[in-house]
């Protein structure tokens, strides 16, 4: 018998019980007309373009490799780089308003809300593209885009150990994961993002065939993230257990009138998915990876793990506490302003004790540096607990995240120049590179007193403001003091790097030509450091309006 037959009558039955005229739909007051309803849904392909387009580009290139002779693997990097560039245009027409797709009930005028919506139930869709949304993925579309030109040089310099279409397609997949991110609102599609986003990265490591430093750094890193998905999954859990909701804006909703016995579990499970994120922004007790991981991964890879890496976590962690557990501020406030104080100390004393002659001791502190970094963009959200404007505090992280990204970049990609003439990268390399590479030179500079706070790094400056201002207004004197001190430690290895540039070098000067991608990098991550210098304020308006 043939299917057409069989599936015509099931087809008839099944329309027939959802029909409101039916005994059984009106017994239960028409549910399944209402669910039948609610699985119809659109997509707003426009709103889900982004990561989208990664993603295709992703497997268009992994099957481009298949044909292309070994002579022409380069054409990939370059299309992989224009894929980039595309997913991040297709930001500018979502900025006219909130979109939202794959929703099955709420009021809201998103995109995609289904006919099964409810009149006063709370919105609940799995993909929006909301202010925060757009500013995330500017972000990480911008940083991915900028290790990409970082990882063309590389691939040509290291073509026999790195393979390159296995490297661009995990590239290409782990940045779809992450501009997915910032725009899921409801737990799976969070956590599926997470590892979508993370997976390729363990790959991206320990990518280069015979290097031990290489797989060792893989595996650190891969059992630290598999530790923090499980504690993560399980948190999710229980919090799907006690509220019987999956959805952010639900979860917030229901938690705080969860029955009696289900509240430890509740509040188990709001600890533990806090936990995971945790691992994922390499806070302090978990940040024990990310030093051997930097140093031991390819040096654009360290460099995206750096800044679209912590963008992922952070945004994570935003979206966990500020839209789905508001109503345990009291919890995850005071934990995570602990965090951002252990996190700040243990970064920079890390950072402050590298030796200028050890091998790779530059791309170290840059990994030190970053962990440091990570406790002032806890700061914020640990003041969002204690806010009454939770956004106005979010909105600081925003920007600080803006900036850390464009100056960090910037500083591993001239870490990626000095490292072709030098090997061991130790930071006793940079000296005298003001009289080799004037223009590598006065850009390092800038980049590393921007991360310091100090003039003509305005931005640098204005970021630590807007962050300690933000302890302060929530009444957390004592992490502002904290900060301070942290600061000024930072202050000695970043101005101890610095004036390394300008002395005079030891032995014969070796000038050394710096392929085209390499020096388009740099240039964008100039320009962007420079940009966002002159005018600051805007970066803090930009990331702080109407994020949620």
């Amino acid at each position: 018998m043939s299917a057409r037959p069989l599936a015509q009558p099931l087809a008839e039955a099944a329309a027939s019980v959802a029909s409101p005229a039916h005994p059984l739909a009106q017994q239960l007051g028409h549910p399944l007309a209402a669910s039948a309803a609610s699985l119809v849904q659109s997509v707003d392909w426009l709103a889900v373009a982004p990561p989208l387009i990664a993603a295709v580009v992703a497997l268009g290139v992994l099957v481009a490799d298949l044909f292309l002779p070994e002579s022409r693997k380069n054409v990939l990097g370059w299309i992989s780089v224009a894929g980039l560039a595309a997913a991040a245009l297709m930001l500018l027409p979502l900025l006219d308003g909130d979109r939202a797709t794959f929703c099955l009930t709420g009021n809201g005028t998103g995109t995609g809300a289904g006919p099964g919506s409810v009149t006063g139930a709370p919105r609940a869709c799995s993909y929006t593209a909301d202010h925060f949304t757009l500013v995330i993925q500017l972000l990480v579309l911008g940083g991915a885009l900028l290790a990409a030109l970082l990882s063309i040089t590389t691939l040509d310099d290291d073509r026999r150990r790195v393979p390159s279409g296995e490297f661009w397609f995990l590239l290409l997949s782990a940045t779809a994961g992450a501009a997915l991110l910032p725009a899921a609102r409801d737990l799976a599609t969070l956590i599926v993002a997470l590892e979508v986003a993370s997976l390729p990265a363990f790959a991206l490591v320990g990518i280069r065939h015979g290097d031990r430093r290489s797989a060792e750094a893989a595996l650190k890193f891969f059992l630290s993230s598999v530790t923090a998905t499980a504690v993560s999954l399980m948190g999710v859990s229980f919090v799907y257990a006690s509220t019987g909701t999956l959805y952010l804006t639900q979860v917030a909703q229901r938690l705080p009138d969860t029955p009696g016995q289900l509240h430890t579990l509740a509040q188990t499970g709001v600890v533990l998915t806090l936990i995971g994120f945790a691992f994922k922004t390499a806070a302090v007790p978990f940040h024990f990876w990310v030093p051997d991981t930097y140093v031991g991964a390819p040096l654009p890879v360290a460099a995206y793990l750096s800044v679209v890496g912590k963008a992922v976590g952070f945004s994570g962690l935003i979206l966990v506490t500020v839209v789905a557990f508001p109503s345990y501020a009291d919890v995850w406030g005071p934990a995570l302003a602990v965090l951002a104080a252990l996190t700040m100390t243990v970064g920079n004393v890390g950072a402050l004790r590298q030796q200028a002659t050890r091998a790779r001791s530059a791309v170290r502190l840059l990994a030190w540096s970053s962990v440091g970094q990570a406790g002032y963009l806890l700061v914020p959200i640990a003041a969002a607990g204690y806010a009454k404007d939770a956004q106005k505090a979010i909105g600081s992280t925003v920007a600080y995240a803006l900036m850390y990204a464009a100056v960090n970049l910037g500083a591993f990609a001239v870490a990626a120049v000095v490292g072709r003439g030098r090997a061991g990268n130790r930071i006793s390399d940079y000296r005298g590179l003001y009289a080799t590479n004037p223009v590598a030179a006065l850009l390092m500079a800038f980049f590393l007193l921007c991360l310091a706070g100090l003039p003509p790094g305005i931005i640098g400056l204005f970021a630590k403001v807007t962050v300690f201002s933000a302890a302060v207004g929530a009444g957390l004197g004592w992490l502002a003091v904290v900060m301070a001190v942290n600061v000024v430690i930072a202050l000695f290895y970043y101005l101890r790097w610095t004036a390394l540039l300008f002395r005079a070098p030891e032995g014969e000067t070796v000038r050394h030509r710096i392929p085209a991608p390499l020096t388009a990098a740099i240039a964008l991550a100039g320009v962007a450091g420079v940009a966002l210098s002159g005018a600051p304020q805007l970066v803090l308006r930009f990331a702080a309006t109407g994020l949620f």
